[in-house]
């Protein structure tokens, strides 16, 4: 008798309305809103292709972004709580996500800020997340957190912002022990970031806004 495989991951996506987030991050010539929209399709795109992945849930109330992704297969939208999902910050959002998604299916909150992100990371990550009830993913600080995970029939708890990780160690995640190079890790809120990250391999419309407006080439996926 052939086991049968385990569910699909359903993954949230909480994305910041362009126009207030990635405050920090500051390109000569590169508009801001236009490169953190980019980052953010990068990383639903990737997320959307992943072998692990079963459903994508956005959460976000930027009208843009919607209408740029309507070549990414697999998406579901999920506006932000307008009863204070901006007031309590991406805890709220994800919240609006996980509602949504149900507690059937294994779910994993991933950071829409991951340019350089490959599917067979993300599918690398979720399995090993499997194995426990909750588990989290530090970026490359060591500080924050990337992903965090919870399996079907386990309520997801999240606990973003400063030094987060610690936190969602103490709400009982596992930390999973992923090396430096994997692309889960690498978030971007600087410039600096933004670099390492294009060392990894940026997305194509990250890569391709970065090329028009004359920053150094970047390498795609």
């Amino acid at each position: 008798m052939t086991a049968t495989p385990p569910p699909g991951w359903a993954v949230i996506i909480p994305v910041k309305p362009t126009s207030v987030g990635k405050s920090r991050l500051e390109m000569p010539t590169v508009d801001r809103v236009t490169l953190a929209r980019a980052i953010a399709l990068d990383t639903i795109a990737a997320a959307s292709a992943s072998a692990a992945v079963a459903q994508v849930y956005v959460v976000t109330d930027d009208a843009a972004l919607i209408a740029l992704a309507f070549d990414i297969p697999g998406l579901r939208f999920v506006p932000e709580d307008e009863g204070g999902g901006r007031l309590r910050g991406i805890d709220a959002a994800v919240a609006a996500g996980a509602e949504a998604a149900g507690e059937g299916m294994p779910r994993a909150v991933l950071l829409g800020d991951l340019p350089a992100l490959r599917p067979g990371d993300l599918a690398a990550a979720l399995t090993a997340a499997a194995a426990h009830e909750r588990a989290v993913v530090a970026d490359a600080e060591g500080t924050g957190t990337t992903l965090v995970t919870a399996a079907g029939g386990v309520s997801l708890r999240t606990a973003f912002g400063a030094a987060s990780y610690a936190r969602h160690l103490a709400l009982g995640c596992v930390g999973l022990e992923l090396e430096g190079a994997s692309t889960v890790r690498h978030d971007v809120d600087t410039a600096e970031q933004l670099a390492l990250a294009g060392g990894l391999g940026l997305g194509p419309r990250t890569s391709a806004l970065l090329a028009r407006d004359g920053s150094p080439a970047q390498i795609n996926r």
